[in-house]
Parts: structure tokens; sequence; C-alpha cells
């Protein structure tokens, strides 16, 4: 079995090609001022079209740290994620993405304040360089409106970027469910989690993967894992509705006593929409908790490998990987590359 690493850090890349080779460059001299050669770099390609693969076969082949994960197609920055932490071995996980708008260099921050006892560090945003006004606004409210909602403490102005223990990374993987929410995830596992304030750079280069259609996806699935208020609301709802329904009845019973009679098509059809309406938002609610559990139950593999890549070879994995246990996980990633020539030393390899 070769020597596991102490440090892995672990980068979801979608259509990254441009700054693919800085982000290495940046992130392999912060792990080498905490960890020497002890550590891994895994680079995730998340199904993308430009060059990012051969971008990351080159760094797999100048850089003996660097692991490349292709997936087979994309399966979102949440899964992509998982993937990358299934294939890591280090006693400490960094999960950052590849933009650099999370500097690499703050881990040189993390690691002491993890030393001193925390499970986890989590980068918490104080400033977002590079955004839209919209795009502010609406992660100001989406936070704000996940702390509400959310059946446990998920902290606000947070990301995925974080520095975590082995343990809370087996605990993350052990956890079954397909839609994903990985900073809630790790919020549920509890353990002392510590904050890291910091100022969110722009992108080092390329635009956002995430377009209004996936933000808004994303706080689906991320409101529906950790809250089941939506429900109650539908339920609120229907009950106001109902009281409103029979307090017209008695109010035109009580009409038709007194000799009149109701009129008004406007008004009727105004009542028959509004409450139309609030029938159909309780059905879409219901409808995207149902859609998760049928999701759930098809008990598909969350995600699957084309090829992985370590210096100039390649090798494939099963695809039940993502459904073993992480000592299956480790033995399997020992047995791709059993045959392999060991990694080059560190005075060999080529950044940037």
């Amino acid at each position: 079995m070769t020597q596991l690493p102490f440090l892995s850090i672990v980068a979801p890349c979608h259509n990254e090609e441009e700054g693919l080779r800085e982000f290495c460059r940046r992130a392999a001299a912060a792990a080498h001022s905490v960890a020497g050669d002890a550590f891994e770099l895994i680079l995730v390609d998340d199904g993308s079209s430009d060059r990012t693969w051969e971008v990351i076969s080159n760094l797999a082949a100048d850089v003996p740290q660097v692991l490349g994960i292709r997936l087979l197609r994309n399966h979102g920055h949440q899964l992509a994620s998982t993937a990358g932490l299934s294939a890591s071995r280090g006693e400490r996980v960094l999960l950052i993405d590849a933009d650099l708008q999370d500097p690499p260099e703050l881990l040189l921050m993390m690691m002491p304040i993890m030393e001193r006892g925390a499970d986890v560090v989590y980068g918490q945003r104080t400033r977002r360089q590079g955004e839209t006004w919209f795009k502010l606004a609406s992660a100001s409210l989406f936070y704000r409106a996940l702390s509400k909602l959310a059946s446990v403490t998920i902290p606000r102005d947070t990301g995925d970027f974080r520095l975590m223990r082995r343990r809370v990374v087996d605990i993350l993987l052990a956890m079954p469910e397909r839609d994903r929410f990985i900073r809630g995830m790790v919020s549920w596992i509890g353990g002392r989690q510590v904050a890291l304030p910091y100022e969110r750079d722009a992108r080092f280069a390329g635009t956002t993967k995430y377009p209004l259609r996936k933000m808004i996806n994303f706080a689906l699935d991320a409101i529906t894992s950790f809250s089941t208020t939506p429900l109650r609301i539908s339920t609120w709802l229907g009950m106001m509705s109902a009281g409103v329904a029979i307090a017209l009845l008695v109010y035109t019973f009580v009409r038709w006593l007194e000799g009149e009679t109701v009129t008004g098509w406007s008004s009727i059809m105004a009542a028959v929409s509004a409450f139309s309406a609030i029938q159909l938002i309780c059905i879409g609610i219901i409808g995207e908790y149902l859609g998760r559990l049928v999701q759930e139950s098809k008990k598909r593999p969350m995600f699957m490998v084309e090829t992985i890549v370590r210096g100039s070879e390649r090798a494939e994995l099963s695809i039940a990987f993502s459904e073993m246990s992480a000592s299956d996980r480790r033995t399997a990633l020992d047995a791709a590359f059993a045959s392999k020539q060991p990694p080059r030393s560190q005075k060999n390899s080529r950044i940037g």
C-alpha cells in the first residue's frame, strides 16, 4: 500500500482551462508550505467541454502530487466535489473551487486553527469582489432564508471552501443522499467548526458556472434537504384557504337569509383563481419533496468516473466506486496504480 498523504486538496473543475495551471501553482505552493511533499492535489473534470482535461493530464505528468479524475459526464458541482472527496486519502482535506475566488493561501491560516482542535475550518465571506448586484442580493437573500428555514444551523455567507479532518470527510461520504448540499451536510455532522473571515476575490479567468437556473435549483436542493418548513407552509396555506372559504360560505348564507343575492363575476373568478394558485403551490412543494424521494429510491451511482490519471499513467475505477466504503475506496485507488512506478520527486515537477 502506498504511503498516505497528510493533506488532500480537492478541486472540482468545469471549463477552467484558462486558470487551472495558475490554480495548481498556487495550491501546490500553499500545500508544500504546510505539508512538504506529503500532499495530493485532486482535480476533478466535471464533464468540461473545453481543454480542461488536457490541462489536468499535463499537470499530472508534470507534478507527482496531482491526481486527475475525469467524470463520464457533467454531474454538477456538488457531486464532482463528492467524487474528489471520495478519492482523497489525507488526514486533512481542503475543498476549494479552481476559479481562484477562494485564495489557496488561506490554507496557511486554516491549518493552525485546526491544530488547536477544530474539526472544520470554513471560509466566511466578508466581501465578494467581481460579482453583480443581483448575484450579491440573491446570495444574501438565499443565505438568510436558509438560516431561518433549515433544521440545523448553517453559517451565513459560506460556500464549500473548507478544511476538514479525515473523520468528518468519512462521515460526509457515508451519507447516501444524491441531491447533496455539502456545506449543510458538514454543518449537520457537528463537531467544532470555526469560521475564517476573508474577502473573496474575483474570478482569475473565465465566467461563472452558476447561472440563474442553476442557482435556483441549488437553492431548492438546499432547502428541501435541510428543512420541512415548506411542507408546513403549504399546510398553513391550506388551513387559511379553508378558513376563508368557510367565512365566504357563511357570508353568502347570511346574505341569502336577508333576501340579497351575491353578484359579481369578477370577485368570484378572483376567489377561484386565488384558491387554485394556493393549491398549485402546495402541490408543487409536495412534488419537490416527492421527486427527491423518487431519485433517492433509484439507488443509481452517485457519479461515474471515466478515467483517472497520475503521472503519465491512466487507470479506470469500478462503476461501484461511488458506493464503496472509505477503506474500499483507498484500496481501489491503490490497486489502480499498483503496477505503476512510484512518483518522481518534487524537484522534477513543473508548474506554470
